[in-house]
C-alpha cells in the first residue's frame, strides 16, 4: 500500500499531475499563486514524495523534472474509498444524507446527482 500524502503534499502533487514535468521552480510559481510556499520547503515537500514513490525525477542539467508516479484518478479513488469506508461503513447515501441534512447541498448538486443517477441506471439496466 502507498504511503499516506499529506495535505501540504497533496497540493505539490496536484501541481505536478496539471503540468508535467515540472522542475521545482515551476512548482514554486503554480503554488506561489494560491498562497506562498518558501522554495526549501516545496524542496522538502519533493523529497518526501519522492521517498513515498508518489513522484519521481530526472536530472536536466542543473536542474530536476518531475513527475507523478502514481495517477490522480487513482489517488482519489483510493480516498474517496477510504473515507467512506472510515466515515460511513463504505455507503454513499449516508454521506449524502448527511450533506442533506446539513444543508450543503446545493440545487445544482441534485440535479448533477439525478443526473449521474440516470446514466449509472441507462449503463447497468
Amino acid at each position: 500500500m502507498q504511503a499516506e500524502i499529506s495535505d501540504t503534499e497533496y497540493e505539490v502533487i496536484s501541481v505536478i499531475w496539471d503540468a508535467h514535468p515540472a522542475t521545482a521552480k515551476d512548482i514554486l510559481e503554480r503554488l506561489n499563486t494560491t498562497k506562498e510556499f518558501h522554495p526549501k520547503t516545496v524542496n522538502t515537500l519533493l523529497n518526501r514524495l519522492v521517498k513515498k514513490q508518489a513522484i519521481s525525477y530526472q536530472k536536466d542539467g542543473r536542474a530536476f523534472k518531475y513527475s507523478p508516479l502514481i495517477e490522480k484518478e487513482n489517488y482519489v479513488k483510493r480516498k474517496c474509498q477510504h473515507f467512506l469506508s472510515k466515515m460511513f461503513d463504505g455507503k454513499v447515501s449516508p454521506l449524502v444524507a448527511n450533506f442533506a441534512s446539513h444543508d450543503i447541498l446545493k440545487k445544482d448538486d441534485i440535479e448533477d446527482l439525478k443526473k449521474l443517477i440516470q446514466e449509472w441506471e441507462d449503463k447497468n439496466d
